[in-house]
């Protein structure tokens, strides 16, 4: 197929790649042994060496199979980001096990799902989360808990000061126990020198990662992600940072995206790990203590989202210089507005490209070239070994041309095995090695894609096909609007009818009828929102992706009252 992206590459990017034939782990074992007394990680004040970190996983590893793992079984890992989520990681992948991430801000019910879906037998939390864990022991889902907590890494003063933070801990009387209950700590105090256990390893084609989808618009499905499919992937992200500066003395990545969420998981973990680059991590974002922090630490790269920079621009911090050691950030997750991106690095003298994966892709599959040509509101072009292309958006069968609208799919070495448990979803996804994103783009003719909506998201109304994605710029440039969302409600008459929810900036006025005279001289007229909310907030994940469903949901209570 015709590739015109090509020719937008930066001069050292490839157009094809060479993977080796190792396990995701093999990336920290090398590290380890090139650059052992290098930094792998900063959090809060400590200082943790690739040699050291190493161990850690080592110890983890030994450990599993004493507490019932064996070769295949799932470990659901739900911790922020801190030393022991790095570790726990790349333990359970020597051990011959496969990760499953759970977000910790999930609910009791959500969390329960994902490790009982999974087939979890042992979990790795904070104590914090006994609501999570207690009931799952006693059902007998899992049958062990590792506890740990996030202060164990911190220096004496920062473990002082966590134990103040609600978000993060718990009070609690001594180290919880009883029956299935281990310690991290002790883990790691019994085998000391575990990292230099000779076991057979995972192979390149195992399954290392079952990594649920973000329940956006329904139930999140387990993503099944292979040792091959997360090396190529963190590949092709170090290709596509053809002038990073890796080992001592090179680039040091701020670690605050959330490792358990894949796009941190591998544009911050993994490639920090493979490239034997230093990270920074936070365990939550916090807009003063990221600004310190990347000062404190001369961060380079941002891997982030475009809530945290959006929160950034307006840090009284930035503006006094604290960013400028920002050279290079990917936006990925989610759209990355102009004003944000252009704000960002006018604090920064960095540079913010916008990229775009899904978890089905481990994530990336495109980006615009970090110091090359990007095109402002696109995705930019596919990365490496990555075939990308539009398709009809009602069979996907008919390739379209260039300026049409349509589904995009992908295909590469970086795309899912399948999901868990669910032939019937994995056969409309992956078609004739074609992953179909679900997500409607345009392709020009230099062959960089711009994403449109995704196609459960897009509004059938008057006959007339609609992205949202348009209203909500549109909605997003009123000067009185700090944010909005615009979702698509059965309707009688309309098919569906166009609803607006708004957040007003802190002390601007608006009213509907306002905001209905500014769409109007922007908007076609089937675009109009028939329909505007007032909110204070809107229902998101912690990476900032509006939850459509939710707000789907909450109407459909309504509508039955």
């Amino acid at each position: 197929m015709k590739k015109p992206w090509l020719k937008y590459y930066e001069k050292g990017v490839p157009a094809s790649l060479k993977y080796p034939d190792q396990p995701l782990n093999w990336f920290l074992e090398e590290s380890a042994k090139k650059h052992p007394d290098h930094a792998a990680i900063y959090y809060f004040d400590e200082k943790i060496t690739f040699k050291e970190l190493n161990t850690m996983a080592g110890c983890v590893s030994r450990a599993l199979p004493d507490l019932g793992l064996e070769p295949g079984d799932r470990v659901a890992i739900m911790l922020p980001n801190c030393p022991q989520i790095v570790a726990a990681y790349y333990g359970v992948l020597k051990a011959r096990g496969i990760v499953v991430q759970v977000n910790p801000l999930l609910s009791p019910p959500e969390a329960g799902y994902i490790i009982g879906d999974s087939g979890a037998k042992i979990m790795i939390t904070l104590p914090r989360y006994e609501n999570v864990y207690a009931p799952l022991l006693e059902q007998g889902t899992i049958c062990t808990v590792v506890l740990t907590d996030v202060g164990d890494y911190a220096s004496p003063m920062y473990k002082m000061l966590i134990a103040l933070d609600s978000f993060i801990h718990r009070v609690h009387k001594g180290k919880s126990k009883g029956p299935g209950i281990v310690q991290f700590d002790d883990i790691l105090a019994a085998a000391p020198d575990a990292a230099k256990t000779k076991h057979k390893g995972p192979s390149p084609e195992d399954t290392a990662l079952i990594q649920y989808t973000g329940g956006t618009t329904g139930n999140p499905k387990g993503v099944i992600l292979t040792h091959a499919n997360l090396v190529a992937n963190t590949l092709q992200c170090r290709a596509w940072f053809n002038e990073m500066k890796t080992g001592p003395g090179g680039d040091v990545i701020m670690g605050v995206t959330p490792f358990f969420h894949v796009y941190g998981m591998t544009v911050v973990m993994n490639l920090g790990i493979y490239t034997g680059c230093t990270m920074v991590l936070l365990p939550r974002f916090i807009v003063d203590n990221v600004v310190e922090t990347i000062k404190k630490y001369k961060c380079t790269i941002f891997p982030g989202v475009e809530l945290m920079y959006n929160a950034l621009n307006h840090s009284k911090k930035s503006a006094r210089g604290y960013l400028t050691s920002i050279r290079a950030c990917i936006s990925g997750a989610g759209p990355l507005y102009q004003a944000v991106q252009e704000k960002f690095e006018s604090l920064t003298g960095g540079r913010v490209v916008e990229g775009y994966g899904l978890t089905e892709a481990s994530p990336v599959t495109h980006c615009n070239p970090v110091f090359g040509e990007r095109k402002i509101g696109s995705i930019g072009v596919p990365v490496s070994d990555t075939e990308a292309k539009i398709v009809d958006h009602v069979h996907g069968e008919k390739e379209l041309k260039t300026g049409e609208h349509g589904e995009l799919i992908v295909r590469g070495p970086q795309v899912m095995k399948g999901y868990w448990n669910k032939p019937e979803d994995t056969s409309k996804a992956l078609r004739k090695g074609w992953l179909y994103t679900g997500d409607l783009a345009v392709m020009d003719q230099d062959g960089y894609f711009r994403i449109l909506e995704r196609k459960k998201d897009m509004i059938k109304t008057r006959g007339e096909n609609v992205y949202p994605r348009n209203i909500e710029e549109v909605l997003r440039k009123h000067p009185a609007v700090a944010d909005a969302v615009v979702v698509g409600l059965p309707d009688d008459a309309l098919g569906e009818k166009i609803k607006a929810y708004i957040i007003p900036c802190k002390g601007n006025r608006i009213n509907i009828e306002e905001l209905d005279a500014y769409c109007r001289k922007f908007l076609a007229k089937f675009e109009i929102p028939q329909e505007f909310e007032f909110r204070k907030s809107l229902p998101k994940n912690l990476i900032g992706k509006v939850l459509r469903r939710k707000l789907r949901e909450e109407e459909a209570k309504r509508a039955k009252k």
